[in-house]
Formats: C-alpha cells, structure tokens, sequence
C-alpha cells in the first residue's frame, strides 16, 4: 500500500509541475501576443512579434553578446535588437547615439512624437515615457489621474527616451551629449532572467 501511495503522489506531482510549466507558457504567449498587438515598431521591428525571415537573416550575420542564455543579441545597422531564442519574438529594441547636438536630440525625438504620438510622462526635459495597456497608449491626462488617485496603471510596454543635454532648453543650444532610447516590456522581460 505504501508503495502505491507514494507513487499516486509522484504522480500527482508531475501533473501539478507539468501543468505549472503549460500554464507559465501560455502566460508568457499570451503577454507576447498582447504587446504584439500594440503594434509598437521601429525601423520594421515590432516589439512582441517574431523577427521575419529577412531579420532573422541579419541577426544571424551580426550577432551580439546577450546576458542571458534565453535571448539573443544582434545590431541591425544603428539598432540593437533582444530576442527570444526559443520564438524569434522581439522583446528589446535600442539604439544609442554619442555626441548629440541638441538640435539633433530634437530631431530624434521629434521621430519618436510622430512614430509614437504624444508622451505619457516627460521629466526634467531630458526624459520622455510612452507608455501602453493592454490595449492602448497611456495619454498624460491617464497617467496624471492615476497618480492623484494613487494608483498604479497596468503597464505591459514603454518606450523610454534618455538624454545628457536639455531637448527643448534654449540655454543648451549649443550643448552636446549621448542619448538612447529602449523599447520594452518590463512584465515580458521577467521571463527572460536566468535563474
């Protein structure tokens, strides 16, 4: 009977983790095909979508070093792309720039406007925020009532703009600096970490 008994457990235990494993796969689909969705793209790169043959092609011939086994790392011209090893779906894209004018900082940004629309949160003049639900782009009047309310928005993707010199300070016009800006999703990017 003992014998019986402990093997019904074993069994019932590799169905829980089994099922466990589906279940943390479909999640992590799911959330893949919901920033997908968003439609979220630079330069024919979406974030959340598989790379097409043709990406999959220059990640091949350029590839980069990526912190972790998960992912993968390759630069398309000026672009840094992250993905998933196991589906080709984007889940980081970069680009970093040295020596910036500020002109050119504001030329930059203003791609980023008409590719992404108006910001969800700016600071300091030097860092702009989009940022996305499940569904849409968060506008600032969203983003102002919830931190009023205090409440924290769901979201699953941004689009973070960093600069070393003021965009639109017109006492920097002649400054200069390094720039980037990230496309993610930090609800993603938790699957990603080795452990």
């Amino acid at each position: 009977m003992g014998n019986i008994l402990r093997y019904c457990i074993i069994v019932v235990c590799s169905v829980l983790i089994f099922a466990a494993g589906v279940s943390f796969a479909e999640e992590k689909n799911d959330l893949f095909s919901q920033i997908e969705n968003l439609k979220i793209e630079r330069q024919g790169y979406v974030l959340g979508a598989e790379l097409t043959p043709a990406q999959q092609e220059i990640a091949a011939k350029n590839p980069m070093e990526a912190a972790s086994k998960k992912v993968f790392k390759f630069k398309d011209k000026r672009l840094s792309v992250v993905a998933d090893r196991e589906t080709r779906r984007v889940l980081v894209i970069y680009e970093q720039f040295e020596n910036l004018s500020q002109y050119q900082v504001q030329n930059l940004v203003g791609e980023l406007f008409m590719a992404y629309e108006d910001p969800t949160i700016s600071a300091h003049d030097k860092v702009i925020y989009w940022a996305w639900g499940k569904k849409e782009k968060f506008t600032s009047a969203q983003f102002d009532l919830a931190k009023e309310k205090k409440k924290k928005l769901s979201i699953i993707a941004t689009v973070k703009f960093n600069s070393e010199i003021k965009i639109m300070d017109k006492n920097e016009t002649q400054a200069i600096g390094d720039v980037y800006y990230i496309i993610s999703s930090d609800p993603l990017l938790t699957y990603f970490h080795d452990t």
